[in-house]
């Protein structure tokens, strides 16, 4: 077996403790689906009989829409986050990933510990780790990245994952210089390496909260000082790939880090992330072998064609689709209007006729791949067109144009325009539009969160409490989010706060039924975008299943090799 031995995580590992996973299974704040729960590979069988291969080359295909589009590799800077896991990943590494039915896999760290109240967490990282420009990975490494990560350098409104740290002042009256215990809010060195969080609540969800996040990607505190502004650019971490060039928005390339910490890996010399406009264009570019890995397929006939000549790898949703709706300004500051939306929404022609009737239908923020699903909510208002056009007409919403918007991918845009028809269909005006990720951004925090009304995006991970999970579209503290209810602030809070995944989960459910309720905004079904091969490229998540994150799998890209001939 793999030094990179899978830590189990599961409800009866929800303890407050939790060794090194060499020597036992680590506890996770999380539960693993059902072991049949854990997606497909179709497309031609494979050689499952074929040796892993060392060395090569392999080109991975993004779209421009979506993980194509990127500005900066400093994770500090980084506002496109999860969309840029691939690059982030390669180059950084992972303190901890995630790993198929939700087993937690240590990486740059090897275990973790809860306090009993589960606001302090202990993290042990793994010793003996270089970052590639030879300085030591070690606890004060990381207290510098978490620092910067949170402090004024850092991206600090919202995009955190929310470890519920605040920064607090020393106690007054204390002396200069004179020890204090640490505040709530305190990122502590307790040791070469260990490193303990401080948090002002309890958060069981900590370690869920790192995957495929900014905290995860730990940066060389040498090279951020030595290269200053230019360090996005050309990044270095402790991951198992190095940068070679790097062009944003065009391509990324990357070479074997010669002394990772694991011994044979990673596999591959070499990987160009390069994009490409289209889900036809990867598709195109993959039969030619000009590509030989594309993430994030989502039109349903190219999945269908590609299941005939290329592997296809199908993991259950984590993240359904959601109609965003912004409650601070009109028309849905209204709940009868918010609620018009609802009962004019007809999701089922949508997922049948754009996604091929692949995923099952949601109304709520979870999904089949992660845990607390709950497909059905109680109180959830059903597709109605005479109810909807009653409450149209009573709110005005016919006297207004809606504006509706959407990320640049093609599935996603025609999922938005066929909105528009079902809605023009009762008498609604609908104005729309679609920005690759850095004008979403923009478009989100224009006039600090004003300027927009409705959004299709995806609202889920594979722990509720994850980085782009619930919180991401209906925390008051994200600027990402239409809601700001401190009711439904605290149930979220209360749900990430326990170590109990029976607890969590009935607060999930609460916040559940609590959305439904107040109309904040319908779910569509759970996405589960394909990843595409040729044949001979092997790993996690591109020729075996692989848990979710959010969307689609953090691809462990020291496990994946390349051979041709199999």
């Amino acid at each position: 077996m793999s030094v990179r031995t899978a830590c189990l995580g599961g409800a009866a590992a929800l303890v407050l403790t939790a060794a090194a996973c060499s020597s036992s299974s680590s506890p996770s704040g999380s539960s693993s689906p059902s072991s049949s729960a854990q997606g497909s590979s179709t497309g031609s069988p494979l050689n499952t009989n074929a040796p892993v291969k060392s060395g090569g080359s392999i080109t991975v295909l993004e779209s421009s829409g979506y993980s194509g589009s990127w500005t900066t590799l400093d994770p500090a800077q980084n506002k496109e986050g999860a969309a840029t896991q691939d690059f982030m990943t390669a180059i950084y590494g992972q303190l901890f990933e995630l790993g198929t039915g939700g087993a937690i896999v240590p990486d740059l760290a090897t275990s973790y510990k809860f306090s009993p109240d589960a606001k302090d967490v202990t993290i042990t990282l793994r010793q003996g780790v270089k970052f590639t420009d030879g300085t030591p990975f070690n606890a004060q490494a990381v207290y510098v990245n978490w620092e910067r990560d949170l402090g004024t350098v850092g991206i600090s409104n919202g995009l955190n994952p929310n470890w519920l740290i605040a920064k607090l002042p020393p106690p007054a009256g204390s002396a200069p210089g004179t020890p204090t215990p640490p505040a709530p809010g305190a990122i502590q060195v307790t040791g070469p390496y260990t490193i303990v969080v401080h948090q002002i609540a309890p958060n069981g969800a900590f370690v869920d909260q790192l995957f495929d996040s900014i905290p995860n990607w730990i940066a060389s505190p040498t090279a951020l000082t030595s290269e200053g502004t230019t360090f996005g650019q050309k990044p270095v971490g402790a991951g198992p790939f190095m940068v070679v060039s790097n062009v944003p928005n065009n391509e990324l390339v990357v070479k074997k880090n010669p002394d990772y910490w694991q011994t044979g890996r990673p596999y591959l010399d070499e990987i160009t992330f390069k994009t490409v406009g289209s889900d036809e264009a990867a598709y195109e570019a993959l039969l030619a072998n000009q590509g030989q890995v594309y993430e994030n397929m989502s039109t349903s006939a190219l999945i269908t064609q590609s299941e005939q000549h290329l592997q296809v790898e199908n993991n259950l949703g984590t993240s359904p689709y959601d109609l965003q709706l912004n409650t601070a300004v009109p028309p849905f500051n209204n709940p009868k209007a918010r609620q018009a939306i609802y009962a004019a929404t007809n999701f089922a022609p949508i997922l049948q006729h754009v996604f091929g009737g692949r995923y099952p239908i949601a109304e709520s923020f979870t999904g089949p791949g992660g845990i607390c699903y709950e497909q059905k909510v109680p109180g959830y208002q059903q597709y109605d067109p005479t109810l909807a056009k009653q409450l149209i007409a009573q709110t005005g919403l016919d006297k207004v144009t809606i504006e509706l918007g959407t990320i640049a991918l093609q599935t996603a845009q025609e999922s938005m325009d066929a909105l528009r028809t079902e809605w023009e269909s009762l008498g609604l005006k609908v104005h729309i539009q679609s920005w690759n990720l850095q004008g979403l951004i923009a478009a989100f925090e224009a006039n600090k969160g004003k300027s927009w009304q409705s959004m299709v995006q995806t609202a889920g991970a594979y722990d509720p409490a994850g980085g782009i999970g619930v919180g991401f579209r209906f925390s008051s503290l994200s600027p990402f989010s239409g809601v700001h209810d401190p009711a439904l602030d605290k149930l979220l809070n209360q749900a990430q706060g326990s170590t109990s995944l029976n607890t969590r989960c009935g607060f999930y459910n609460q916040a559940a039924a609590y959305i439904a309720k107040n109309y904040y905004g319908p779910f569509f079904f759970t996405l589960a975008p394909s990843n595409v091969a040729v044949h001979g490229v092997s790993g996690p998540g591109i020729s075996t299943p692989l848990s979710s994150v959010a969307v689609v799998p953090t691809i462990p890209w020291e496990d994946v090799y390349y051979n041709p001939s199999s």
